[in-house]
């Protein structure tokens, strides 16, 4: 039997309709992904599942003694209770069995054989509800989120709102629902918890209703797509991609469908201008504007065709090396209890480069990124950086909308944080889906998506010719996420990102460095050729970070004499050291920059010859999207040849000149 069944559900907001007609079916192990703009009603949907928000049409049937639990993005109501209390507490059905399970055998130790009649059946509810093990799986469900055990028993209080979210996702999994709604569970996860949360979803025995606009999460999550736009709603049977490549298709055609009515209309109306006067016409001329009059006119909703589109302008040039890292130390916190993040760390950036940093949540990103751009000191190392350099920053809880004064609309933030006169302000604004009314919006309304939007615009009008990103797709919609990769593919200054979105990964970077072990290992490619390395680690049973840096016992000086070629050390992920002797002609500098270039060059051949090989199995062709990452992979491979020798190129003629 079906664990649920919607039938024609509509729903009203302020007299105007949200949603009508929903209609689907679940059964167990059915995992649904809502799609939809902003504002379309996709968290409403959920709420009306889980009987929070009413229906004001149609109706919702539920498998007998269905158990549901809905995960939002509202925070918990009462903080002064631990985490552990408030997962537990979502699960009362186990908790009250249990507790009458105690109560029965007590009776039972006391002779009432009339609670060993009843004991059987309320432990039978009791397996069925989980058993025993319960407990057990819902710490498993904190840890898989990253939780420690040290944080079991602390108040809610003391927790970050992203923990908070992530405390809330785990008390909707220890529920172990018939029926699971989750609504945005990719906030604020990072990749080893979006991994470990893709399989648990895919391994649970229940009906999954979710909201999401991490790609690459749809893509390996769910079975089935339920579209809700303008209105409207439409169910598709079949994976993420499957249903893109057939909206697309949809698109297409009623592109086509338009463009041939306008042709006919544009073919009616002229014989009717042309023949309408002519008494031997007008016979006709009258019966087509007849017919002219009956036409069903095929349109696109003006909420179908509202996105963001923009594109950076094109940098000034700069030096070729953007900032480079030696030796770099990043602690937080207060003494005596100052966190160590980084450690002898190296990272480098050069002009037109497109470099994503990654690691585990808590490990520093954030506090590197900031160092690097001018937002805090290090604690110790040397940063580098190069000429010209117009650096644009956005931060993960878009701080740049702080400070403005007397600014109390997005136009009125915009003008004042770009300086642009109030016509150009709303010509920007409107690339960013702040049109007309919406750029009178008051700022202390703006959703989270919203937010970030005005943030974008902002970063645009900067004329940067260096970005440095730090989560820029959270709370954007799947349609602004693919108009800001687009963008981002096409800058052609140098950019540093951190994100959490591997399909923003796997399009726009060209190296990875990865923050393991308090330090940072640089990696040639992408987020697929990093990911390889890292699965390869587990597969061989090795720590998938890699190795730990070794403690060097010889003076720094002696250390770097001793380690040979900084540029293979490098491309292996381990500290850079100094090259071997230079020859005489060239100055210290040119040599070792000329033997990194070359190593760069052999490392990125290699990297290509092994993709190759590697591509050259059917399973890498099987369906369109392995296709689509396959050909990505090797563009990108070929790319980093390229890109190796040109700079070896310009390096030389540098030096010959």
């Amino acid at each position: 039997m079906a664990v649920v069944i919607a039938s024609d559900l509509s729903k009203d907001m302020a007299g105007e309709p949200l949603m009508q007609g929903v209609s689907f079916k679940l059964e167990r192990r059915d995992r649904l992904t809502i799609a939809g703009r902003n504002g379309s009603g996709k968290t409403t949907l959920l709420r009306m599942l889980s009987g929070e928000t009413g229906i004001d049409g149609g109706e919702i049937v539920f498998q007998k003694g269905v158990r549901v639990a809905l995960h939002d993005q509202r925070p918990p109501r009462d903080r002064d209770i631990t985490l552990r209390d408030y997962v537990l507490s979502a699960c009362r059905e186990q908790l009250e069995l249990e507790a009458e399970l105690g109560v029965l055998e007590q009776k039972m130790a006391d002779g009432d054989e009339a609670a060993m009649v009843r004991y059987s059946d309320v432990y039978a509810r009791f397996e069925a509800a989980g058993g025993y093990g319960w407990r057990e799986r819902a710490n498993n469900y904190l840890h898989g989120l990253a939780f420690t055990d040290d944080a079991l028993d602390r108040k809610l209080d003391t927790f970050s709102g992203g923990q908070l979210t992530r405390a809330s996702l785990a008390r909707a999994l220890a529920v172990e629902a018939d029926l699971l709604l989750l609504d945005e569970p990719t906030n604020h996860l990072d990749i080893e918890s979006l991994e470990w949360l893709e399989q648990t979803l895919t391994s649970l025995d229940c009906a999954i209703v979710l909201v999401a606009h991490d790609r690459w999460f749809l893509e390996a999550v769910g079975t089935a797509v339920l579209e809700l736009e303008a209105g409207r709603s439409r169910y598709f049977k079949g994976t993420w991609h499957a249903w893109r490549r057939e909206q697309a298709a949809r698109e297409l055609a009623l592109g086509r469908a338009i463009e041939k009515q306008q042709a006919e209309i544009a073919r009616m109306e002229g014989f009717i201008e042309r023949f309408r006067a002519k008494a031997s016409k007008a016979k006709q001329a009258q019966s087509r504007v007849k017919a002219l009059d009956k036409v069903e006119r095929i349109t696109r909703d003006p909420r179908d065709t509202r996105e963001m589109g923009f594109q950076f302008a094109k940098p000034e040039r700069t030096g070729r090396v953007i900032f480079e890292l030696e030796d770099g130390r990043l602690e937080v916190g207060d003494a005596p209890k100052r966190k160590l993040l980084l450690e002898g760390a190296e990272i480098w950036l050069e002009r037109g480069e497109h470099v994503s940093l990654v690691g585990p949540n808590g490990t520093g990103k954030t506090t590197l990124i900031e160092a690097l751009a001018g937002r805090r000191p290090l604690d110790d190392g040397k940063l580098r950086t190069g000429h010209n350099l117009k650096v644009g920053y956005l931060s993960q809880h878009d701080s740049e909308l702080e400070g403005l004064g007397t600014a109390r609309t997005v136009a009125e933030a915009a003008g004042k944080r770009t300086g642009l006169n109030p016509n150009q302000t709303r010509s920007l604004l409107g690339k960013f889906l702040f049109s007309g009314e919406e750029a009178d919006k008051p700022l202390d309304g703006l959703s989270g998506g919203e937010r970030k939007r005005l943030a974008l615009a902002i970063l645009l009008s900067q004329g940067a010719n260096v970005l440095i990103l730090d989560e820029p797709t959270n709370h954007l919609d799947l349609e602004s996420r693919e108009a800001l990769e687009d963008a981002l593919k096409s800058f052609e200054g140098a950019l540093l990102l951190v994100t959490h979105d591997r399909a923003l990964l796997d399009a726009v970077g060209h190296r990875t460095v990865a923050l393991e072990h308090r330090t940072l290992r640089s990696y040639l490619g992408g987020w697929a050729e990093y990911a390889r390395i890292r699965d390869d680690r587990k597969a061989a049973g090795e720590d998938p970070m890699g190795p730990p840096p070794k403690k060097a016992a010889a003076p720094p000086k002696a250390k770097a004499a001793a380690n040979g070629n900084g540029a293979k050390a490098k491309a292996n992920g381990l500290p850079k050291a100094a090259p071997a002797a230079p020859a005489a002609a060239q100055s210290k500098n040119a040599v070792r920059e000329t033997g990194r270039l070359e190593k760069a060059v052999e490392a990125a051949e290699e990297a290509l010859s092994a993709l190759e090989v590697e591509l050259a199995a059917p399973e890498a062709w099987a369906t369109q999207y392995e296709s689509a990452k396959s050909t990505a992979r090797h563009t990108a491979a070929k790319r980093a040849v390229d890109d190796a020798y040109a700079a070896l190129e310009e390096h030389l003629e540098k030096t010959e000149a």
